[in-house]
């Protein structure tokens, strides 16, 4: 979270208390919605709404604080932007969302930038399957 005022700034905007609470919470949490960036802020500060939280992430990820990822089917999961690129694996069964590093992908990035041209951008990828506990235990997620 260093420098983040001095990246609001560089961007013509102010440092309020709702942007310090959002970054916060986006890193508390790691993975969130707005939903429950909204609830998280709501522990500190319970006048915050859920307008307040879109308008503070839009600035964030703007100035590069913040990204999303579509890792589920519902709104966006948003976390904060950190040194090194990762992808989600996503649990069908549980829920759990796991980070790993981009650079798995890296054969496939070379590929497609190999045979068409293609440049990829990886911060968004979300694997969606079943971790090693749920396929342990059968948990397929559905009831």
């Amino acid at each position: 979270m260093e420098d983040w005022d001095r990246r609001l700034r560089a961007h013509g905007y102010r440092i309020t208390p709702q942007r310090q609470l959002v970054l916060s919470a986006v890193y508390t949490l790691r993975h969130g919605t707005p939903d429950e960036v909204l609830a998280e802020v709501q522990r500190h500060a319970s006048g915050v709404n859920l307008s307040t939280i879109y308008r503070a992430i839009e600035v964030l990820e703007e100035v590069g604080l913040v990204t999303h990822s579509h890792i589920g089917h519902g709104a966006p999961t948003y976390h904060a932007i950190d040194s090194h690129t990762h992808i989600h694996l996503a649990c069908d069964g549980c829920g759990t969302v796991e980070s790993i590093s981009a650079d798995i992908m890296e054969p496939l990035v070379r590929s497609l930038r190999a045979d068409k041209g293609y440049e990829v951008d990886v911060s968004h990828v979300a694997f969606h399957g079943r971790c090693r506990k749920c396929v342990e235990t059968g948990n397929s997620g559905k009831h």
